[in-house]
This record gives structure tokens, sequence and C-alpha cells, in this order.
């Protein structure tokens, strides 16, 4: 246990080991932690628990540092299992306690664990009186989970904000004045970015009602990662920044190659971008991490995607980056796709039509090279680069 304010401890698991996340889908460079809180007032309230493979462990802890008995109450920000992973083997232990939940999330933990325990339905502005504090419930549907919601502790200043505000990121220190401030904010931004990024609309509204309340907030405790105590609301001024159809006005291009063509193609694309002054990265998407490179496209203003045409079609490491950036809805970027071929040469319009079901804005026709580039066609690359490069410029 770390009491991180009068009367509220951290109890959660810092998992040093964990390095992918959402099954294979989300790359954990730094592990992560699951973050429960514990309020030991006049009554004792458990917000959250942890990923289900540490339920032992964690459970193992509250009993010999606080006695299992003596929980109150027990909230569940969020039912995924990484937030209730561990609600089956503490509810055996104290099966009639309190759960206090949104409604959805009462359905849902249903679902996930086939319980029907003593749930009881909070919404925005519903409040429980633990003594010296009260928690005041906040919903907050779809940040990220239609369940969710976060849990602000009136009397001490904190805001349990669940998922919000969180990265994925152990280190042996708790607090974000402690920690290394580049490395803090490269996870963040990679956690908005991979994460929440499709929810940027609902962020922006919740962040106006958040500060509606007019609530003093001393500490921004999530659900993943450290804790927000010096100036925590950098961090709400940093999402409500990164939900603004944010960029930092570069452009990255993302290439597959079979036989280093269309590698070719994309280094002079890039150098003509370049020459209108626009920082141009440049990424194999057969060989970078693509979480990383999903955070370098959520921080561009202009995208290239390109591919050679295999079996009449792209490269499966192309499809599954188009795949992942449709999901994530990105706003107000521009794009363009390019390409090398063979034969049949589908890949590059593949690639623009899948660019255009993202929601990025095609601006240029495609380019497309048979076989190995000539000097020539190095240098038409390049013109392309330089046009794409002039129209990001118009629009920054």
């Amino acid at each position: 246990m770390m009491e991180i304010a009068n009367k509220i401890y951290w109890v959660g698991i810092k998992d040093w080991e964990l390095r992918m996340f959402h099954g294979e889908e989300y790359t954990t460079h730094r592990g992560s932690t699951y973050n429960s809180y514990l309020i030991k007032d006049e009554k004792i309230a458990l917000v959250d628990t942890v990923w289900t493979p540490f339920r032992e462990e964690f459970i193992d802890e509250l009993e010999k540092n606080v006695g299992l008995d003596k929980i109150d109450l027990i909230v569940v920000n969020h039912t995924e299992v990484d937030h209730g992973g561990s609600l089956t083997l503490l509810l055996d232990k104290i099966p009639d306690t309190p759960i206090y939940c949104t409604k959805k999330g009462a359905e849902m933990i249903k679902q996930h664990f086939h319980k029907d325990w003593n749930f009881k339905i909070v919404k925005t502005g519903d409040t429980i009186d633990l003594g010296e504090y009260k928690l005041v419930f906040i919903e907050a549907p779809m940040l990220h989970w239609p369940d969710s919601m976060m849990t602000y502790v009136q009397g001490a200043g904190v805001l349990l904000s669940n998922d919000a505000f969180g990265q994925h990121y152990a280190t042996p220190l708790f607090y974000n004045d402690q920690v290394d401030q580049c490395e803090l904010y490269q996870e963040a931004i990679k956690y908005y970015a991979n994460i929440l990024t499709p929810f940027s609309k609902m962020v922006r509204s919740k962040i106006e009602e958040v500060k509606a309340l007019n609530v003093p907030v001393n500490m921004i405790a999530p659900s993943h990662g450290v804790i927000w105590r010096d100036n925590p609301m950098q961090i709400v001024e940093k999402y409500d920044e990164w939900a603004n159809n944010y960029h930092e006005g570069i452009v990255t291009i993302l290439y597959n190659t079979m036989w280093g063509a269309t590698k070719k193609m994309a280094v002079s694309i890039a150098k003509g971008i370049e020459s209108t002054g626009i920082p141009t990265k440049v990424y194999n998407t057969g060989k970078s991490d693509r979480n990383d490179v999903l955070t370098e496209v959520f921080k561009s203003k202009g995208v290239l995607v390109a591919s050679s045409t295999v079996n009449n079609g792209i490269l499966a490491e192309t499809a599954s980056i188009l795949e992942m950036i449709k999901g994530l809805k990105f706003k107000g970027k521009v794009a363009a796709a390019f390409g090398s071929y063979g034969w049949s040469g589908e890949s590059v319009k593949i690639v623009e039509d899948f660019l255009k079901e993202t929601g990025l804005e095609v601006i240029m026709e495609g380019k497309k090279v048979k076989y190995n580039p000539t000097e020539e066609e190095l240098q038409e690359c390049e013109e392309f680069g330089r046009q794409f490069g002039e129209k990001v410029r118009e629009r920054l």
C-alpha cells in the first residue's frame, strides 16, 4: 500500500513484464500498472481491482493490510478485465459487498463474469458519504468503453479518472514529477493516439463537463501509469489539445516493399516534401512497431501510404496499418498513395481507396512505378513529394 493522499492509498500492481496489451494490439515497451485505490475513511471503499493474472497477489495484500471483511463497498469505474479481473475471486470472499457502477457497467459485469452481485447503479452527480470524504460519480461513456465512469473524492480533491489520462508505463516511482518527462509524454501521447483518438469528440465534451463542476483537482489518479500530482491539470489541457484534430505540422510516410523499389520511391518523395520545409518521417511498416507508427500518424498533418503490388493486392503489413488507421478515425489530415509493381499494379488504387474509407482527405492522385525506378522516375517521385508538401503547407 502506498498512501497518495490522506486516507487514500494506491493498492495496485506493477507489471514489469507486459509487452503487449489488448491481446496483441498495443505494444507496451515499458510495461504497465493496474492502479487500484483504497479510501480508508469511516467507510472503506475499494475503487477498481487489477487484471486477472494478479488477482491472488492483489487480494492477499488487501487481506494483510486492510482485512477484506472491512471493505464496505467496491466502485467499478470500468469492467474491462485489466480493471475488473479480480472481482470474481474477491466477491467469493466478500459476496454481499455492494458494487457501485453505471447501469451499463452492471450489464457488462454480468456478461463478463456471469454473476448477479449486489449492484448499486449510479449516474453523474450521485454521491456516497464515506465520512470525511464523499465520492462523486461522473459517467464517461466511451472513454473508452460504454460503461466507463470517473470517481471524484470530494474533500481530498482527487479525481480517480479511470482510463483517461493514463499511460502504459511501469516505473518504481509513483508521480508525474518524479519520472523522466520525455518518457511520460511519449507514453501519454501514444496511449491517447492508439486508444482514445476515436472518442475525441466525447473527450472534449467530458473535459468541459468536468471543468464546469468547478471543483478543486489536486491530483488525477488514472488506472494505468503514474499519478498526476504536480500541476495535474496539465494532462487535461493536453487531452483538450490532442482531441482537437491534433497535428505537429509534419508528414509521415508509411511504406512496405518487397525488393526495395517502393523504398526508393519513399526516400525520393520524402526528399521532395522536405524541400518545402515540411519535416518528414519515413517508416517501413514491415519493420516498425505499429503503435509507435500510429502515434506518428496522429502527430502528422500529412500521411502517405505505399505498398508493392502482390497477388493483385497489397502487402499484409500495409493492409494492417490501414485497418488500424481506419479504426482510429483520425481527423483533419491529408493523404496520398504510391507504390511499385511488376505486371498488374493494383496496389496504389487499393491503398488510395482505403485511405478515403479512413476519412483522410486524399489530395493527389497516387504515384506508381513499374519494377525498379529509373533516375528519371525518382525525380518524378521527388516532384510528387514537393507537390504534396506544398499542399500540406497550404493547410497548416
